[in-house]
C-alpha cells in the first residue's frame, strides 16, 4: 500500500521533470474545452496506455527471471540499458522511435476532429501514453528491472498505474489552471534533466560494481533489483515492529494460548493467508491457500543462516515425513535476513545440505511474511483442513506440544489411525539443542546498523576502510576488530590478511555467519580460545588445531565445548583478505 502511495506521489512530481515534455502539447491543446468531455478522457487514456505498455514490457522481460547466474547477467544488461537511456537522451530517442511514431500517427488521426468529443480525446490520450511510456525516466526503469528480476505481477501493473495516475492528476490541475502553468513548467525542466542524468550515471556505477564483484549482495539489495527490503523496513517502522531472530522468543511462544491448550481446545486465530507473494517455489509448483483446503498445513518461517531456525529443522523435517501420508503439508517460507540469503542458488544449496524435501516459498519481498503479520524467525503456524489457523509458536522448543497439535488437527480432518507417539529427532552439529542455562551471550551483529558492545567506545567507522586495534582485555560480551576492516550496515569485510575478530563470551557453542571474498575463493582462518588452539572445544567447521576455511555464505560453528562453561575469549584470524562477517550467535 505504501509503495502505491509513493508511486502516486512520484507521478505527481513528474510534472517538473523533462519526461513530461512530449505530453504537454497534447494536454494544453485541450485548454478551454470542457474538462469532462475533453481533458479527463485524454488523461485517462494516457494513464491506462502507459500502464499497459509498461506492463507488456515487464511481461516480455519476464524470461530473465532465472536463478542461475546467466539470468543475473541478462538482468544487469537491462539495468545498464536503462542507465544509458537516462544518461544519453539521443539513445533513448532512437530506442523509442517506433513507439513515438505510432503515437504521432494515432494522435494525427484522432486530432482531425477538433470538437470536444470524449472518444476522440480518449484516443489522443492513448497516443499520448505511447509517446510518454518510453521516456518516463527512472521509476519506469526501476519497476521494469524489478519485474525482470523477480517476475511481472499485478503489483507491477498497480505501481505503474499509480504512477500514471499521479502524473495525470498534476496535469489535470495544470490544465484546469490554464496555459500560464505551461510557461512556469518549462523554466523548471533544466534541473530535472540533470537529475535524470545523475540517476543514469548512478545506475551504471551500480552495474559496474556488481559486474566486478565488489559487493556480492548488492544486486539483491539495491532498489534497481528489489524494493523488498526497503519496503519491509518501511512497513515495519510504520507498524512499530521489526523482524526478530532470537531464541528468546521461546518463552513467549511457549506461554501462548496456555489456557486454551489446557482445556484441549484450539482457538480459531484467523484464516490461512494467501501464499501468492513468493518470487519462486522450490520442491513444488506454487501452492495456494485455496488449493490446500482439506489438508492440515504447517507453515515454517525460516532463513538458512538463522541458528534458531536450524535447530528446529530436525523436528519440522521429521513431522513432514511422519505425517505426509496422513494429510499434513509442511511449507517452508524462506524470508531472508541478510542480502546473500536472497540468492536462490544459495538457498537451493542450503536446502540440499540440510535435507529439506518439502515445498519452500522464496519470500524475498516479505509478502507472505506480512500477510501473516509475522515478526520472528523461526515461526510456526498450524492451519486446519478448513484453512483456519488454529495454533502458532515462535522460536525453539515445545516440540511435543506442536506435534500434538498436528495430531489433533489431523483427527479433526477425518484422518483415521493418526500416528500416535512423539518423534525423537536426532540432531547433531549446529542443529543440536542449545544449553540455555549456560548461555549468557546475546546474538551480536557485526555491521554498524545493529552493532552493540563493540570496543573501544570510539566505535565503528561506517562504510570506510579503517584500522582497528582491540583493547588488552575485554569484559563479558564485548567484542572488537583487529587490522583493516570495511564495516557496512550488515557486515564487516576484511581488507588485509591477518585481520581478526575477538569476542569475550559465555556459552557452550559459538557460531559466526561468514562469507568468502567477492571472487568466491575460500578464505583460510585460525581460531583460538584464550590464546590457544581449541582442541576438544572445536566446532564442526573447525579442526582441533583451530584451522578452517570460509567457502560459502552461511553460519559456521566455531566452538562446541564439552566440559564446564566459563567466560572465554574467542578470536578468529583470517589469513586471507575479503571475508565478510555478519553475526555471532550462541547455544
Amino acid at each position: 500500500m505504501w509503495l502505491l502511495v509513493l508511486a502516486y506521489l512520484g507521478g505527481v512530481l513528474t510534472i517538473v521533470s523533462s519526461c513530461i515534455l512530449p505530453v504537454l502539447p497534447f494536454v494544453f491543446a485541450r485548454t478551454g474545452q470542457p474538462f469532462m468531455k475533453s481533458g479527463l478522457p485524454l488523461l485517462a487514456g494516457m494513464a491506462l496506455t502507459f500502464a499497459l505498455v509498461a506492463t507488456l514490457a515487464a511481461v516480455g522481460g519476464g524470461w530473465v527471471v532465472q536463478v542461475n547466474q546467466y539470468g543475473r547477467w541478462l538482468a544487469l544488461l537491462f539495468v545498464a540499458l536503462f542507465g544509458l537511456t537516462l544518461l544519453l537522451p539521443r539513445l533513448a530517442e532512437r530506442l523509442t522511435r517506433p513507439l513515438v511514431a505510432a503515437g504521432s500517427r494515432l494522435s494525427e488521426a484522432a486530432g482531425a476532429d477538433a470538437r470536444p468529443r470524449p472518444g476522440a480525446s480518449f484516443l489522443i490520450g492513448v497516443a499520448t501514453g505511447l509517446l510518454w511510456a518510453p521516456c518516463a525516466g527512472p521509476i519506469l526503469g526501476l519497476l521494469l528491472t524489478g519485474a525482470a528480476l523477480q517476475g511481472a505481477s499485478i503489483e507491477t501493473t498497480l505501481l505503474l498505474l499509480a504512477y500514471a495516475a499521479g502524473a495525470a492528476t498534476s496535469l489535470a490541475v495544470a490544465l484546469l489552471l490554464g496555459g500560464k502553468v505551461f510557461a512556469a513548467m518549462k523554466r523548471s525542466i533544466g534541473a530535472g534533466e540533470w537529475v535524470r542524468r545523475g540517476l543514469g550515471a548512478a545506475m551504471l556505477a551500480g552495474v559496474a560494481a556488481i559486474a566486478l564483484g565488489l559487493d556480492t549482495g548488492i544486486l539483491a539489495r539495491v532498489s534497481t533489483a528489489s524494493t523488498g527490503g526497503i519496503e519491509q523496513a518501511l512497513v515495519g517502522r510504520l507498524a512499530g515492529k521489526s523482524p526478530n531472530n532470537s531464541g528468546a522468543m521461546m518463552a513467549a511462544g511457549g506461554a501462548m494460548k496456555a489456557s486454551d491448550k489446557a482445556s484441549g481446545a484450539l482457538p480459531i486465530e484467523g484464516n490461512l493467508p494467501a501464499l501468492d507473494g513468493a518470487v519462486q517455489w522450490l520442491n513444488s509448483p506454487p501452492l495456494t491457500a485455496q488449493a490446500l483446503k482439506g489438508k492440515v498445513v504447517l507453515v515454517d518461517f525460516w532463513t538458512y543462516s538463522c541458528i534458531n531456525c536450524l535447530r528446529t529443522l530436525p523436528y519440522v523435517k521429521a513431522w513432514a515425513e511422519k505425517y505426509r501420508d496422513q494429510g499434513l503439508v509442511v511449507i517452508g517460507v524462506h524470508a531472508p535476513e541478510f542480502a546473500f540469503e536472497r540468492d536462490v542458488g544459495n538457498v537451493t544449496k542450503a536446502m540440499k545440505d540440510l535435507g529439506i524435501n518439502y515445498p519452500v516459498a522464496i519470500d524475498n519481498d516479505y509478502k507472505i511474511w506480512r500477510a501473516f503479520n509475522n515478526e520472528y524467525w523461526p515461526a510456526h503456524y498450524f492451519a486446519d483442513a478448513q484453512g483456519r489457523i488454529r495454533y502458532h509458536h515462535f522460536g525453539e522448543g515445545e516440540y511435543a506440544e506442536s506435534e500434538r497439535v498436528i495430531q489433533q488437527l489431523l483427527r479433526e480432518a477425518g484422518t483415521v489411525n493418526v500416528a500416535d507417539g512423539l518423534i525423537n529427532a536426532e540432531a547433531t552439529g549446529v542443529q543440536l539443542a542449545p544449553d540455555m542455562s549456560e548461555v549468557q551471550s546475546p546474538e551480536t551483529y557485526v555491521g554498524f546498523q545493529r552493532a552493540e558492545h563493540f570496543v573501544p567506545e570510539t566505535g565503528l567507522v561506517p562504510d570506510k576502510v579503517a584500522a582497528y586495534s582491540p583493547p588488552a582485555e575485554l569484559a563479558l560480551n564485548d567484542w572488537s576488530l583487529d587490522g583493516k576492516w570495511n564495516v557496512g550496515s550488515e557486515r564487516a569485510t576484511s581488507s588485509a590478511p591477518a585481520s581478526r575478530i575477538v569476542y569475550r563470551f559465555h556459552a557452550r557453542d559459538l557460531h559466526l555467519v561468514l562469507g568468502p571474498g567477492a571472487d568466491g575463493k575460500p578464505v583460510r582462518f585460525k581460531v583460538l580460545i584464550d590464546g590457544k588452539a581449541p582442541g576438544d572445544a572445536h566446532g564442526t567447521d573447525v579442526a582441533p588445531d583451530g584451522s578452517g576455511r570460509v567457502n560459502s555464505q552461511r553460519l559456521y560453528q566455531l566452538v562446541r565445548q564439552s566440559g564446564g562453561v566459563t567466560d572465554r575469549t574467542f578470536s578468529i584470524e583470517f589469513l586471507d583478505p575479503g571475508v565478510s562477517a555478519y553475526a555471532f550467535t550462541f547455544g
